[in-house]
């Protein structure tokens, strides 16, 4: 029974099939009895493959041979595509692959074979041959394209099988190549053809952009592209590209230039996105960079740099520094001479001593300018910002001393009052801006004596715009200099505020007293080791102002016993209330200039003899005090004769004809004497300095010659020494050093240097140096002894000139004799003593020996070169190796320190 169902099975499965024109058998459906549940339907293939026709191979290739035959013609084919593609299948399927693809190939090579003659006309110009090639290439891309379509079996099966043959399209390529792009005079044509294009585009003709791109995708494909066209496309682009930036560079300036670098790195870039391979464009665009920059690169910058930076031109700037990061050694070529430009600008701003006035407006200006230019044009590059740092520490301390002092001046303008240039916020800016300057300056210690000085002055006279703003200062300095630094200034505020009290305390004491004086008093107690010590100048004051003194003096002591004050005038100032016939007026001058007008309420017309005997003010400074008040622009005194300069021989008298437009007017010093000579020692540490302000206020002065209704207002300043004992004084305290020896029976070796500063006259002082040296025994029964050396210098400031002029005189009747007359101009600037970096310099040396003493003790011994490579660390100012000798020499001499017998470059410390 099963045996019968097989065999109906093979019977129905044979009458479902038939056989087709090509002689190949196929299945077209299939049926099954369905008689059954338990039937089961079994397919088997054919026991014996069917056989193609006698003919069927030749006749199959003849079809698919005119069928490529008319592709590569352009005609129309015969045949079906679909029955084309069938045939190669079942050629493919009888195994007759092989000779199929050499059929073909032979066929396609034949044809380009033939294509090759197109070529050889030489009529053809340039562009015509270009757009020859490129429509051959075109239909060869076409033709192969369908071709491959009609072959696809045997390029998916027998050619993808065997790995050593090319596919159809590599094989169309591959002909393509051999026989038209590598024969010599068609790649030659066009590779010059394509050349030459693109020349003229380059000179700003308009060319075929997609003919370009046809052909340079042609070779690309044809893998002859970096061969036959890259090399000498990329020649002729050095060579073009070299002699555009040689002409350019001397017609052109550097702004235009660096945009025709831009726009032509730009267009190359375009060509690359437009027409050439992506693997040409990293090589073109270094090249064309190489040319018109790497080539040029100093002399762009020697020649443009200093303009655009001068000119603050923001966008070539930026645009430099773009083009110069993309060539090799470009960065850092700019990195120096954006350096050298700072240091050469900056160092003209420094180095010219006309420009002093502007200085440090300028170098805030200019380190602006630099910063913008480093944050938006250079790209916020860290090795040009520490670049500009390091330049301008470099040229801020050429000129040693000076920027440091400028720069507390500028500070001293900024803080002072009367300065409405600027709101709160914009004055903490300016000060974050000086704080930045102020970082680059190595004599920190020279700006800190010239603001000492000039704080001093803010405070004393009320000048001061704004406390907010000064302990702003003082905070940006502790900051940065550390808590030492400021620890001075810090103790003047303190001071000025214990003033407030000490004064709530004397108005209590002045309404107490029995007589109470119509006069009052405003006294300022300053510590003398915060505040700079002035010289003190005996003149002539007013009873009133005397008895005042007086009050105030046994007031003082009174709570604190055991000081001394010494009243200094120099820094007085008055308010006095006068009647002109214009009206009534107030004048705040000077104590020296209150001293002078009151004169006018005892007198008509006085000579200067006369007021300097009434006064008491030196001669330099009264001639100054009556040169501002009679030739300035406030002139309430009439000079006769007229003239800008105080003689012997002149008279004054009161101008009771003044006129003003404003009630209360300020007369200033023509020049402001402050010390001609400050203190070398350092008696700020030690001794303590009062500064007493005092305010007088007389009530109108009665009598014939009474011109003016007087009130004074009087600032004296008070210096008081702190006596140790009644039998003992101690002024100066330079340095002091106690030796500890490790044995209790050997001697203790203490070295005290005391300097002191004694007044001699008006124009020269006497510098003491007191050393002590004393030894103390350790036995009871030892006595103390005692070395006392006195030494006696004269001290001539750097600050004073004296002239002497003899004018020679005839004696009537007389042998003739010298009349000598001795006029003594002292140089006293009212912004600049010489005197403070005096100070600064002897402070220094000070500071160099304690150095050299503290190393040599932790070290024992040392060599030269080590000892200056320690103190160089140590020290916290600039200095040079000369003065670091100098002060070693001085210790040697002193004992501190001995040179090694047999080496003189080593040194022992002496204990």
């Amino acid at each position: 029974m099963a045996e019968d169902i097989r065999q109906d099975k093979k019977a129905n499965f044979s009458a479902l099939t038939e056989h087709n024109n090509n002689g190949v058998t196929k299945i077209s459906g299939l049926a099954s009895n369905k008689t059954g549940a338990s039937k089961k339907l079994v397919i088997k293939n054919f026991k014996d493959r069917p056989k193609l026709a006698d003919n069927y191979t030749e006749d199959t290739w003849l079809k698919l041979r005119d069928a490529v035959g008319a592709i590569q013609n352009s005609t129309s084919i015969k045949y079906n595509l679909e029955e084309l593609y069938q045939a190669v299948e079942n050629l493919c399927s009888y195994k007759v692959s092989p000779t199929l693809y050499k059929q073909l190939r032979q066929v396609c090579e034949d044809h380009v074979q033939a294509q090759i003659h197109q070529f050889r006309e030489e009529s053809l110009d340039s562009l015509s041959f270009l757009k020859r090639m490129n429509r051959c290439w075109q239909d060869h891309c076409r033709q192969t394209i369908m071709i491959r379509s009609i072959f696809l079996f045997l390029d998916r099966t027998y050619v993808l099988q065997n790995s050593l043959l090319p596919s159809i399209w590599d094989t169309g390529l591959e002909l393509f190549r051999n026989h038209i792009v590598s024969d010599g005079a068609v790649q030659k044509r066009t590779v010059d053809g394509i050349l030459e294009q693109i020349e003229r585009e380059r000179n700003g003709e308009t060319v075929d952009r997609s003919l370009l791109r046809s052909l340079l995708g042609m070779l690309s494909d044809l893998q002859v592209y970096k061969d036959s066209f890259e090399e000498r496309f990329l020649m002729e682009t050095d060579r073009l590209y070299a002699a555009e930036g040689q002409r350019l560079m001397q017609e052109r300036d550097v702004p235009e230039y660096l945009h025709h670098v831009a726009r032509r790195l730009e267009e190359e870039n375009d060509r690359v996105i437009s027409y050439l391979d992506q693997s040409t464009q990293k090589t073109l665009i270094s090249n064309v960079e190489k040319q018109l920059l790497g080539e040029h690169m100093t002399a762009i910058l020697q020649k443009g740099l200093s303009i655009l930076l001068d000119g603050n031109r923001v966008m070539e700037l930026a645009l430099l520094y773009q083009l110069f990061s993309k060539v090799k050694g470009g960065l850092p070529t700019l990195l120096q001479h954006w350096r050298d430009y700072i240091k050469s600008f900056g160092g003209e701003i420094v180095g010219t001593p006309e420009k002093d006035k502007d200085m440090v407006q300028d170098l805030l200006d200019f380190k602006d300018k630099m910063d913008n230019v480093a944050q938006g044009c250079f790209n916020r590059n860290e090795s040009f910002i520490n670049a500009m740092k390091e330049a301008f520490e470099a040229f801020i301390n050429n000129r040693p001393n000076k920027p440091a002092e400028l720069i507390a001046k500028y500070v001293d303008c900024k803080l002072r009052a009367g300065n409405k240039e600027a709101t709160e916020e914009e004055m903490e800016r300016i000060l974050d801006k000086i704080m930045i300057i102020f970082r680059f300056i190595h004599g920190k210690d020279v700006f800190e004596a010239f603001y000492k000085k000039d704080l001093a002055k803010r405070l004393l006279v009320g000048k001061s715009a704004s406390v907010d703003a000064e302990k702003s200062m003082l905070s940006k300095l502790k900051h940065e200099c550390g808590a030492a630094f400021t620890s001075k200034l810090e103790g003047m505020f303190k001071d000025m505020e214990l003033s407030k009290d000490v004064m709530i305390q004397f108005k209590q004491y002045t309404q107490n007293q029995s007589e109470p004086s119509q006069l009052e008093l405003t006294v300022n107690i300053l510590t003398m080791g915060y505040w700079p010590s002035y010289t003190p100048m005996e003149v002539h004051l007013p009873p009133e102002m005397v008895k005042l003194q007086e009050v105030f003096k046994l007031f003082y002591l009174g709570k604190h016993s055991g000081r001394k004050l010494q009243w200094q005038p120099t820094l007085g100032h008055a308010v006095l209330k006068t009647e002109f016939k214009e009206g009534k007026k107030e004048l705040q001058v000077s104590l020296f200039q209150t001293l002078v007008l009151l004169m006018f309420n005892e007198g008509e017309e006085f000579s200067v003899e006369e007021i300097k005997s009434a006064t008491g003010i030196e001669e330099g400074e009264l001639r100054r005090t009556l040169q501002s008040l009679a030739c300035g622009k406030a002139r309430v005194l009439n000079k006769s004769p007229r003239g800008k300069d105080i003689e012997d021989g002149d008279r004054f008298n009161f101008n009771n004809d003044f006129r003003h437009k404003l009630f209360r007017i300020k007369i200033n010093q023509i020049q402001m004497k402050e010390t001609v000579e400050e203190q070398v020692s350092t008696t700020e540490r030690v001794l303590m300095c009062l500064c007493v302000c005092v305010s007088v206020c007389p009530g109108r002065g009665a009598g014939e010659h009474h011109r003016a209704c007087v009130d004074v207002s009087v600032c004296l300043c008070v210096q008081f020494e702190e006596q140790v004992s009644t039998t003992e004084r101690v002024l100066m305290c330079l340095c002091v050093q106690v030796e500890e020896q490790v044995s209790t029976t050997e001697r203790v070796l203490m070295c005290l240097c005391v300097q002191f500063e004694e007044q001699v006259s008006t124009t020269e002082r006497v510098l003491m140096c007191l050393c002590v040296q004393f030894e103390e025994q350790v036995s009871t029964t030892e006595r103390v002894l005692m070395c006392l050396c006195v030494q006696v210098e004269e001290q001539v400031s750097t600050t004073e000139r004296v002239l002497m002029s003899v004018c020679p005189g005839r004696g009537a009747g007389e042998h003739h004799r010298a009349c000598v007359d001795v006029s003594v101009c002292l140089c006293v600037q009212v912004e600049e003593q010489v005197s403070t970096t005096e100070r600064v310099f002897q402070d220094r040396q000070y500071q160099i020996d304690a150095a050299v003493v503290r190393i040599m003790k932790m070290r024992k011994t040392l060599g030269h070169n080590l000892l200056v490579s320690e103190l160089y660390n140590q020290l916290k100012f600039p200095v040079k190796p000369g003065d670091l000798k100098k002060r070693i020499e001085s210790l040697i001499d002193r004992d501190y320190m001995e040179r090694d017998k047999e080496s003189p470059n080593q040194y022992h410390y002496v204990a």
